[in-house]
């Protein structure tokens, strides 16, 4: 490649020169834009594409799960008829001949209405009116641990059955009326529904049937791209 030498070059060559060096970094620069936006418009396409994608499995996922526990329900009715099996149960786990195993059930959540602090405080109450000995010190650190709330600020659910026992032991009027009001505060949320699906491979191991895109793996044999990640 001949090179070019400025020097040599007349005032109407080096503005010649010029000018084909902007039209063609503007031509590149036109390339680059063209692609970018070919680039976006892809990106767009390929979301839309996928979220439809997504709720048509949104959407199957939703109906079985339906379909799952109308069925299940139908059979517990029959199981109380037949066994005398009562209510209180989150889930129940149903198995067959195969090892196969369907559980449904749901998540529950501690909650309470406003009584609650008053419950607490009748408890406080109680704690304040011990007199300050080695042997109630041990006692109000207990009871202060039962009444400990978690990090959202409820108190634990099962702590309150501690309190009760211990309201049966010290059987002090006022200790106990703030546990009751505590106890009946009480108001657990359901939080989720769940299914889990297992069977067992030919070792005897359990195996769960993944039911989330994220933990379900890519088909066997598929040529997944994953490298850009």
């Amino acid at each position: 490649m001949e090179t070019i030498q400025l020097e040599k070059l007349t005032p109407e060559q080096k503005k010649q020169l010029m000018a084909d060096l902007m039209a063609e970094e503007e031509a590149k620069q036109k390339t680059i834009k063209a692609e970018r936006d070919i680039y976006k418009e892809t990106v767009g396409k390929t979301v839309a594409e996928t979220i439809k994608e997504m709720e048509i499995v949104s959407s199957l996922l939703s109906k079985a799960k339906a379909n799952v526990f109308n069925n299940f329900s139908a059979l517990l009715d029959m199981k109380k008829e037949l066994y005398g099996y009562k209510e209180g149960q989150q889930s129940h786990t149903f198995t067959n001949a195969l090892g196969q195993s369907i559980e449904v059930g749901y998540r529950q959540i501690d909650g309470w209405d406003d009584t609650v602090e008053a419950g607490i405080a009748k408890v406080n109450s109680y704690i304040d009116s011990l007199a300050t000995n080695a042997e109630t010190a041990k006692l109000v650190k207990v009871i202060q641990s039962l009444l400990k709330k978690d990090q959202k600020g409820n108190l634990k659910s099962n702590r309150v059955l501690e309190l009760q026992n211990l309201a049966d032991e010290l059987d002090s009027p006022l200790f106990t009326d703030g546990v009751n009001i505590i106890r009946e505060a009480y108001k657990p949320v359901r939080s989720a529904y769940f299914i889990e699906a297992s069977y067992k491979d030919e070792t005897g191991k359990k195996v769960t049937v993944p039911l989330s895109i994220t933990t379900v793996e890519f088909p066997e044999g598929a040529n997944v791209k994953i490298d850009a990640l």
